[in-house]
């Protein structure tokens, strides 16, 4: 029966091998006979305090007064007495002789006046920091000694002092020791033993003149608090004076006691027991309680209980009042509970400011433990408030998430604010992915970045189309070869250029600047610079002058590109010899068929009369066999040395042109006049357009064309009804006779591995509109595109400074036969001015 009592009493372990803590390092003090030593859990390493008292003698009075503390620490509970988490006693043998010992193990805390020493603080803040310790020290023994008789019997302390007060990590002041702990029986006329069974552990400097007499009747007649209050006066004196009491006399020195708390200091060591200042008074009426400090803590614990208006007035001054707390009690008090608040939903959405002030002052490593687990709390908040606050503030607090929280975490929460109702949300969302994009895998990129970014481009508010654009040229670099290939270009010609928003047009040119080094020679050629040359001319000043300096910027990537090409050209001349041979017979291929189809369209537009025509004709058919005849003086007497560099430079050019038009995205111009097309031996096999790579990002579309009804194998005109076939003329009859003719062909020579097929395989086109130049029978076939052209001809436009017009055709007398009506799209009378114009546009090429 006495070892069950002794174990309800001692606690639950039943040796000290299984107790669920390590024992750490001792502290230097602790109170009475006590060893404090540092601890952790064995489960998760947590910290711990641990108290132990040994006796060698079970009877020992110390170690009745242990388990009589360890007790009542058990029962009594409350924020500012020591939180109590386990207990055991255990005995151990040495010979004969026996040893007793008890532990308690406690929340960490460390003596006050270490946690003093190590905290350094001076002058005002020393003041409201024991100001707000010495509240929390008066609570508690006010509870003690007044509220106490709710649930038990009023209890006496008996031993306050400063070996009796301990600090938390949050430097809170906690009341321990409750070793001389006892009931008060002042109620009890009968009683006449002692009320404090081990007043005897008390020193004598801390007995207040009746206990020291041991007058117990006088005791009894005295208020619960007339013992505890004597203590509370006796720690006063300690922690301003800076050391311990001696005797008492020392407190009649008043030298280091603040003025304000002065009054109340004489009061609680009134020599008459009645007199004293009750605790509970002393926290409501004490001015010295009545600081900065104090008044911000109380709001914070009291936070459940004050309303919008309040909390949002305290947290708006909150970022300026903690600069002038102390430091150490606002990083680990103060940002503890703000925190706990935030994360709990009882604070507003401007301590969010508050907080990420106070956690710029923590390290690194402090940082990422007490603040970040919080904030990635409140990204899932569904208050607004609160998700615009977390944006404002990304840049101070973003660099230190890491990528995996980032993309599994954060990113999915963020993401809901490209679509939300509010503009001002969707652009800061879109501004706060400057820090979240560097963080996010691959996946998350191309698959749901890109496909929100792409509907920002058309948002109807042109401050996010611009930033969307500034986006995308900054997180250019996180995005995959692949991915850059398919939706830079798009998104900053196609959309951003096009913008009807200046600011947007000019972050296109800046982005594409920004982006030059991921575009190859064909893109810059065909794709980038026709758009940006366009802004050379757009109504305002800005985008002009970004759009100069773009183009100088890629014109100078092209020179350098060709500058490099002709310097291998050069190096490499010598070596083709005779093998470039079929490269000029390929070009003059190319002249002798184009100037074939032209004799051809000439001849049928003036078929019907006879105005001028025989000067033309003969012009035609001139240029024919003079091709023919340079084609077989090439062919049998060509120098290696003179068309080395001709072949080669004409070799790369169809190849490219192929490749950058079916990647271009530009809508083709169609034909001004119906043409008939000519079967030829000297057309190039039909070359099937390079699919558009299919995306689900958005910009896609941009690419495979949203016109795809348009083949770009037609010209336009299929829908026009043909006219009657006439017969052809003598001069057409010996152009068509001699086209049929083969064209003599090279002696074939070795080539080198490195050399490519000089004849791209494309199908020949008949004469465009307006817009096709010379070259246009050897370029490739355009692609289909949805873009359209940023300025197009119209269909009957005639150029006056034509300086081809004196040879030109004059027009027919005859009249054709009419168009069906609905069904013709171009100007027949502009037919003869296109021949013309053909011309002009093959003398421009130097031929």
């Amino acid at each position: 029966m006495l070892k069950f009592l002794k174990g309800v009493v001692g606690g639950s372990g039943a040796g000290l091998k299984d107790l669920p803590y390590n024992i750490g390092d001792p502290y230097p003090s602790a109170w009475g006979s006590w060893s404090h030593f540092r601890g952790t859990s064995k489960d998760d390493g947590s910290p711990v305090s641990i108290f132990s008292l040994s006796g060698s003698n079970p009877q020992d009075g110390h170690l009745a007064a242990g388990r009589n503390g360890v007790k009542r620490l058990r029962t009594v509970r409350h924020p500012n007495i020591l939180s109590f988490l386990h207990s055991t006693e255990v005995e151990s043998f040495d010979g004969s002789s026996s040893k007793v010992t008890i532990y308690i193990v406690t929340e960490p805390v460390m003596p006050l006046s270490e946690k003093i020493k190590e905290l350094g603080l001076e002058g005002t803040q020393r003041d409201e920091y024991y100001a707000w310790g010495l509240h929390q020290i008066a609570k508690a023994v006010s509870f003690l000694n007044n509220d106490c008789k709710l649930l038990w019997m009023v209890q006496v302390h008996g031993n306050v002092c400063l070996s009796s007060v301990v600090v938390t990590q949050t430097l809170d002041w906690k009341l321990y020791a409750f070793d001389v702990l006892s009931e008060y029986d002042g109620a009890n006329a009968t009683a006449t033993g002692p009320m404090l069974q081990y007043e005897w552990l008390v020193g004598s400097q801390y007995k207040p003149t009746e206990l020291a007499k041991c007058d117990w009747a006088t005791i009894r007649k005295s208020p619960p608090w007339a013992i505890d209050s004597w203590g509370l006066g006796c720690l006063i004196y300690e922690i301003f004076s800076g050391m311990k009491l001696g005797k008492t006399e020392e407190l009649r020195n008043t030298a280091s006691i603040p003025k304000s708390l002065l009054p109340d200091y004489q009061r609680l060591l009134s020599s008459m027991p009645s007199r004293r200042l009750n605790t509970s008074k002393l926290i409501e009426n004490s001015e010295y309680f009545q600081n900065k400090l104090v008044d911000t803590i109380h709001f914070m614990e009291i936070l459940s209980l004050k309303d919008s208006v309040e909390k949002d007035t305290f947290f708006r001054k909150l970022p300026n009042l903690a600069e002038q707390l102390p430091r150490p009690i606002v990083l680990k008090k103060l940002l503890p509970l703000l925190a706990s608040a935030l994360e709990f939903g009882s604070a507003a959405a401007p301590a969010l400011t508050a907080l990420l002030k106070m956690g710029s002052w923590l390290s690194a490593e402090e940082f990422s433990l007490k603040v970040l687990p919080t904030i990635v709390k409140l990204f899932a908040s569904n208050d607004r408030a609160v998700r615009v606050a977390l944006l404002q503030h990304i840049d101070q607090f973003g660099e230190s998430l890491s990528a995996q929280v980032v993309d599994e975490q954060v990113y999915p929460h963020v993401a809901t604010g490209f679509a939300d109702t509010s503009a001002f949300l969707r652009e800061l969302t879109l501004k706060s992915m400057l820090i979240v994009a560097p963080k996010l895998s691959q996946r998350t990129l191309s698959g749901s970045l890109l496909k929100y970014l792409s509907k920002l481009q058309v948002d109807e508010e042109p401050a996010i189309r611009t930033n969307t654009t500034i986006l995308l040229g900054n997180i250019a670099s996180y995005l995959n070869e692949g991915t850059r290939k398919r939706v830079l270009i798009n998104a900053f010609t196609v959309r951003a250029l096009r913008d009807t928003f200046s600011p947007a047009r000019g972050a296109g040119v800046m982005a594409l600047c920004a982006t030059s080094s991921y575009y190859d020679m064909t893109e810059i050629a065909t794709r980038i610079l026709p758009n940006i040359v366009v802004l050379i001319i757009d109504p305002d000043s800005d985008v002009r002058s970004k759009a100069f300096q773009a183009v100088d910027q890629f014109l100078q990537i092209v020179k350098q590109y060709n500058e490099k090409g002709n310097a291998e050209d050069t190096s490499g001349a010598g070596s083709l010899g005779i093998s470039s041979m079929p490269g000029n017979a390929s070009l003059l291929g190319y002249v002798e068929n184009f100037c074939c189809r032209r004799a051809i369209l000439i001849v049928t537009i003036q078929q019907d009369g006879s105005h001028g025509i025989n000067d033309l004709e003969n012009l035609c058919v001139t240029i024919f066999f003079l091709v023919r005849w340079a084609m077989s003086s090439l062919t049998l007497k060509g120098k290696a040395s003179d068309q080395a560099p001709v072949a080669t430079a004409n070799s790369v050019t169809p190849a490219t042109t192929t490749a950058s038009t079916a990647s271009s995205g530009l809508i083709e111009t169609p034909s001004t006049a119906p043409v008939h097309r000519v079967s030829s031996s000297t057309d190039f096999a039909d070359q099937p357009m390079p699919p558009s790579p299919t995306s689900t990002d958005g910009w896609g579309e941009i690419e495979n064309g949203i016109h795809e009804e348009h083949d770009s194998d037609k010209d336009g005109w299929d829908d026009i009804e043909p006219l009657d076939e006439p017969k052809p003329s003598s001069a057409l009859a010996n152009i068509q006779a001699a086209q049929k003719r083969p064209v003599s062909q090279p002696v074939s020579q070795p080539k080198p591995q490195a050399s490519t097929s000089l004849r791209p395989k494309s199908t020949v086109k008949a004469a465009k509109d307006e817009d096709d130049d010379l070259w246009g029978s050897i370029a490739a076939a355009p692609p289909k595109s949805a873009s359209r052209p940023l300025n197009v001809k119209t269909a009957g436009a005639v150029d006056d400074d034509d300086p081809w017009a004196a040879i030109a055709a004059p027009p027919p007398t005859t009249k054709v036969k009419p168009l069906s009506a609905g069904r013709g799209r171009g100007n027949r009378a502009a037919a003869p001015k296109l021949g013309a114009q053909r011309i002009n546009r093959t003398s421009s090429t130097g031929m």
